[in-house]
């Protein structure tokens, strides 16, 4: 029988995730301040919002990490940075502390060989990328959802990771949340009967942005930012505060992220995954709508319905939320109905929340009940997202959302707004990753690179 890419990734994944559980800090008298060949050095790249509320204080809590570099295009980000690792460092360890070397281009931070793994907090046209370069100069690597801006790029991630033997975790930190696991092993387990339907439901973007060009500021390397994408004039709405960390222009820009589609979707449409059992396949027939701002710099989708039908027979759905329909996933069965959330938890200050801070509910409170021995399906348990990361970084055991699977609930994505720009029904062999007999949707799998930065 042909082993096809799905079933080697699949084996691979479930024979590595039931051997890595919840992660654990290590206390510093097992490492301790004398034993620097012990501790995993951690370099940031990309050090704005997401990196400061988030990824970096999920890391450097551990005694045995120390962030010891920082890479970002924006030089007084890096002094930002650095003030703020060095002074949390300081504080921890008593005395002062000045070891976090700043780059402003990451390939220079990869070259350092004193440097693990690094924690890639980049805009989302830079993920891929940055990902590729980082495996290929033997670091691990946890990496910000979207895994990718194309599905092409996806892949090509995902290969690359796969054939390097660096650990890459993509920062669906959902996973690491017990309401989602819990929901998702419900469902598995038959508690809402037999699985129909799915609903998804994402936060909004506004439309609006001044497009009129600025001077580029001083200190700010914007051809770096670019990338990739194309040359545009810079504006402060099309990039990043100047001053501050508030949530920046460039999330609303197709020109380097797709919108919430991707931005949040990434996380709940991977859920929806993990509780369909199809982590390494997608959808055989897509079909979406949105609107599109028609005026103003930003034009990410705004409102939006989709629909994905997978092989299982089972019907995905996507929408904007609202007050009547909170943003959170809801399984919907011959049984009942189970709805998880993030309920009032937000990874940065500036992320929506659902209108509803019950982060699990049920059609009947007995669904909710705990697991039994008639109950047979477990899922991998981890407790803390960046720990669980350190643990697979440690111990070279397989990770709670490693690159393929990163890889594919960013294609459902993907494909959703593909459908959403064509407005009609699609539909995709998620073994060759292609569109059945289409070439214009086809031609919207990739997407042109700027040189140098094309790969």
């Amino acid at each position: 029988m042909k082993t096809t890419r799905r079933d080697f990734f699949k084996k691979s994944f479930k024979v590595g995730a039931g051997l890595l559980i919840a992660p654990t800090i290590v206390p510093a008298s097992v490492f301790g301040s004398n034993a620097p060949s012990n501790r995993i050095n951690i370099g940031a790249i990309g050090v704005g919002r997401i990196s400061r509320d988030h990824d970096m204080p999920g890391v450097w809590k551990y005694d045995d990490v120390r962030i010891i570099a920082a890479a970002d295009p924006d030089t007084n980000r890096l002094a930002d940075a650095k003030q703020l690792v060095e002074g949390y460092y300081s504080k921890k360890l008593g005395k002062p502390y000045t070891g976090v070397t700043l780059y402003e281009n990451y390939l220079d931070l990869l070259a350092n060989k004193d440097i693990d793994a690094v924690l890639i907090s980049t805009p989302d046209h830079w993920h891929a990328k940055n990902a590729i370069d980082a495996v290929r100069a033997g670091k691990d690597v946890y990496l910000q959802k979207p895994t990718s801006l194309t599905i092409e790029e996806g892949r090509k991630m995902s290969d690359a990771v796969n054939s390097s033997g660096r650990i890459l975790q993509i920062g669906s930190q959902q996973r690491s949340m017990e309401q989602f696991r819990v929901a998702c092993e419900l469902v598995r387990n038959g508690r809402i009967g037999e699985l129909k339907s799915i609903e998804v439901r994402l936060p909004g973007d506004p439309p609006g942005g001044n497009p009129e060009e600025m001077p580029i500021p001083k200190g700010f390397n914007y051809d770096l930012w670019l990338g990739q994408t194309p040359y545009v004039p810079y504006t402060v709405d099309r990039v990043h505060p100047q001053k501050g960390y508030s949530r920046p222009g460039w999330l609303r820009c197709e020109q380097f992220g797709a919108g919430m589609i991707t931005g949040w979707g990434a996380h709940h449409f991977d859920i929806a995954h993990w509780a369909m059992d199809k982590e390494y396949s997608g959808p055989v027939e897509i079909y979406g709508k949105a609107e599109f701002a028609t005026g103003g710099l930003w034009n990410v989708h705004g409102a939006y319905e989709t629909e994905m039908l997978y092989d299982n027979g089972v019907i995905v759905t996507g929408t904007t939320d609202s007050k009547e329909k909170p943003n959170g996933v809801l399984f919907t069965g011959t049984k009942g109905w189970i709805f998880v959330s993030r309920g009032a938890y937000q990874a940065s200050a500036n992320d929506p929340i659902s209108t509803t801070s019950k982060a699990l509910q049920a059609s009947d409170p007995k669904i909710l009940s705990p697991l039994t021995d008639n109950d047979p399906v477990r899922l991998y348990v981890s407790t803390d997202h960046h720990g669980n990361w350190l643990e697979s970084v440690r111990t070279r055991k397989q990770n709670i959302t490693p690159a393929e699977v990163a890889h594919r609930s960013c294609t459902a994505c993907l494909l959703q707004h593909i459908a959403m720009k064509l407005n009609r029904k699609l539909y995709w062999d998620p073994i060759l990753e292609r569109f059945k007999d289409d070439d214009e949707a086809n031609s919207m799998i990739a997407r042109p690179h700027r040189p140098p930065y094309n790969f």
